[in-house]
């Protein structure tokens, strides 16, 4: 077995945050290939203002310090489109003017070969075979979830952000959705940050938990 070098993984090297002078939150953490840190916390406790952060998109309203390493790489200071991070959020966010496979192809990398290909085995990956062609709209909750995530992988990003992403999933579909997430996330090697005020959530994680004030 391999063991991943202390440079592999998403890195928050003494990251600190503050508003008005006020810290909200300090965080040194290193998340493995394929592992899944939690951060935990009631709203106001800093969750998304830590994903703003590490995903490049922080309000010049907060003070911050500190490092964000993706692989040994600083990528601090790059702007968001550039720092090969992938984001999960509460709702789906697929583009409604594209159809299914439309959505797919957009998160393919602009030189991928045969893209319609691998569109097809990505949509039999997430039992949506043949439904390349259709609204997003027509889609239920949970399937429109299922292409949201299959997009984020045929991105290929170097790690991933998510967002409380089953927040607005009803009970049966969210430990469906857990579980494709986490165990995807796992087979991907991608290292993994969810916030979640949601203990099942961090449960289903499966790693290690950080609970903000």
């Amino acid at each position: 077995m391999t063991v991943p070098s202390r440079e592999c993984g998403l890195v928050f090297d003494k990251v600190h945050i503050a508003l008005h002078g006020r810290t909200l939150l300090a965080l040194d953490a290193r998340i493995a290939p394929g592992e899944v840190l939690t951060v935990m916390g009631p709203s106001g406790s800093g969750k998304s203002t830590l994903l703003a952060f590490a995903a490049g998109f922080l309000s010049p309203t907060f003070e911050s310090g500190g490092q964000v390493l993706l692989d040994g790489h600083d990528i601090t200071t790059l702007p968001a489109e550039r720092r090969g991070i992938g984001l999960l959020f509460q709702d789906p966010l697929l583009f409604p003017h594209l159809s299914v496979a439309g959505n797919l192809r957009f998160g393919l990398p602009r030189a991928t070969p045969d893209k319609a290909a691998r569109v097809e085995a990505a949509l039999s990956a997430i039992g949506l075979a043949g439904f390349g062609e259709r609204d997003p709209a027509t889609l239920s909750g949970g399937q429109q979830s299922r292409v949201a995530l299959m997009r984020l992988l045929l991105s290929a990003p170097g790690a991933v952000l998510l967002d409380e992403p089953f927040s607005k999933l009803d009970t049966a579909l969210r430990h469906e959705m857990r579980e494709l997430v986490f165990s995807r996330l796992r087979e991907a090697g991608l290292p993994s940050l969810l916030v979640t005020h949601d203990h099942q959530d961090a449960a289903a994680a499966g790693g290690r938990i950080i609970t903000l004030e």
